[in-house]
């Protein structure tokens, strides 16, 4: 026997699907796979063909309540009447577009030639922001690697880390991310990974203190377990860089 429903009930599924803001079906659909979706997350995997574009229209949305909220006369002022559309894009097709766009293509080679000896790709600038405050992070990243049976082109490096760096981050964990990625990409015997940023958290707001810049690092597998290999790398990483500050 075929059960249907009556139309009253019919339309208002519609409307419950039809007034569903995109923000909530990924959401919900993050959430029934029990996936993590803090500010530093990838989600790409969440989102289907089509919606990055109604999301869009979503944020602009909430953009301008901002401004309004600011009191700013986004109806008449000729200087914010198309901002939060401006914004929108930004956030979600470039200084955050590490956690709406999949990671670019990097294709893997077998290592043939079983190199071993360390290299060093550098300086790569990067850029993010605070997830605290939403203003910039920018600075510059040093990668060594040891090769494993991979290799990698010199140019992923500086793809993969703008991926991970383009998202509301601190620094130590964004670190942290970037390596993991590394290591999925081309399984190297040693991993080194230094970063120095200024924070504009210091530099705009708070403290303001200008000059100030954070570097920290990370060291995985043979650089974390041969002293001398990790005191080569940071070597390697002083000549790279543009002054002795290391």
């Amino acid at each position: 026997m075929t059960s249907t429903l009556p139309n009253d009930n019919i339309k208002n599924i519609d409307e419950k699907i039809t007034n569903k803001l995109v923000s909530e079906i990924i959401r919900d659909r993050i959430k029934s796979k029990g996936t993590r979706f803090s500010a530093n997350d990838n989600i790409a995997d969440f989102i289907n063909p089509g919606e990055l574009k109604v999301l869009e229209k979503e944020v602009a949305s909430r953009i301008k309540d901002l401004l309004k909220s600011l009191v700013i006369d986004v109806d008449n002022d000729h200087n914010t009447q198309e901002t939060a559309e401006r914004v929108s894009k930004m956030y979600l097709n470039e200084v955050f577009k590490g956690r709406y766009h999949e990671q670019p293509k990097v294709t893997s080679f077998p290592n043939d030639k079983n190199l071993d000896e360390i290299y060093t790709v550098g300086p790569i600038t990067v850029r993010s922001a605070c997830s605290h405050h939403l203003v910039p992070i920018l600075g510059e990243c040093w990668i060594g690697i040891k090769p494993g049976s991979k290799v990698i082109g010199l140019s992923k490096f500086a793809r993969v880390a703008d991926w991970v760096f383009s998202r509301p981050h601190i620094q130590e964990e964004a670190v942290m991310i970037l390596a993991d990625e590394i290591e999925k990409l081309c399984e190297p015997k040693g991993l080194g990974i230094i970063v120095k940023a200024q924070h504009y958290c210091m530099k705009w707001r708070g403290v303001k203190e200008p000059n100030t810049s954070m570097i920290n690092s990370v060291v995985r597998g043979d650089f974390r377990h041969d002293i001398s290999l990790k005191q080569e790398f940071f070597e390697l990483v002083r000549q790279q860089s543009s002054n002795n500050n290391y």
